[in-house]
């Protein structure tokens, strides 16, 4: 075989390449092991985070014997359903067979309405005529209704209201005959149309129309700039709302 023969120049340069590559084979090492100093978790592969991850979710089963007794009897009471001798009976009021929904079926010409103290006496300082203004607002023909009650509010107040007592004994205005005692109009009235759906009620006081709005289907009437006006009337019908 022939021999490669080297002059002592090129045999120089090749050592120097050798410790050149040697060197930084040696650097790159060096610089591995400081950055897994600093970070010790990349030196670990795949199976060893798999690992740790699946001891993080491992939990402790309910049958384990670290658990106590008294615990699990505590669970095991409050998923008992309830006795039912213990649930208290509630007695809610049957709706009318009036309504359909929030719609009253009773409500229809001619309109029945019942009138209050402070409704007639409103009515005379403006200056309006109850039946005739009753039917401008409904466009239809009204029938208005005077318990026993309110005409002896209005006896009560005398002689200064007495405008206001001829107004209700109208022939026209029919008469409720009451049952209870004494002359206070609210509850009656608030019971009455509870148990009849057919009245709309005509009143000017705050504390009745606040009664009123809690008992479905009942309209209310009532004065606003100088005529009358209608709430919680039905959209078949034709009266102004608010």
């Amino acid at each position: 075989m022939d021999c490669i023969y080297l002059s002592p120049v090129s045999t120089l340069l090749l050592q120097s390449n050798l410790y050149s590559i040697y060197f930084r084979l040696i650097a790159r090492w060096l610089s591995c092991q400081t950055v897994l100093r600093r970070n010790p978790k990349m030196g670990k592969g795949k199976t060893k985070a798999a690992k740790t991850y699946a001891a993080m979710k491992r939990m402790i089963n309910l049958k384990d014997s670290r658990i106590k007794y008294e615990e699990r009897q505590k669970k095991k009471k409050k998923s008992k359903k309830p006795n039912p001798e213990n649930i208290r009976e509630r007695n809610l009021p049957q709706a009318s067979s009036a309504m359909f929904f929030k719609y009253n079926t009773q409500l229809g010409p001619p309109y029945h309405i019942i009138v209050d103290t402070n409704f007639i006496n409103f009515s005379i300082k403006n200056k309006l005529e109850i039946i005739q203004s009753m039917m401008d607002c409904l466009y239809a023909k009204c029938i208005p209704y005077i318990t026993d009650c309110v005409m002896g509010e209005l006896e009560k107040l005398g002689s200064k209201y007495r405008v206001a007592l001829r107004i209700a004994r109208d022939p026209r205005f029919k008469r409720l005959p009451c049952l209870h005692k004494g002359t206070y109009a609210d509850d009656c009235i608030v019971k009455r149309i509870t148990q009849h759906k057919c009245y709309i009620v005509a009143t000017c006081d705050k504390d009745l129309r606040r009664r009123i709005r809690k008992i479905p289907g009942v309209p209310i009437m009532y004065l606003q700039q100088r005529r009358y006006s209608i709430e919680r009337m039905p959209d078949a019908f034709g009266a102004p709302k608010t």
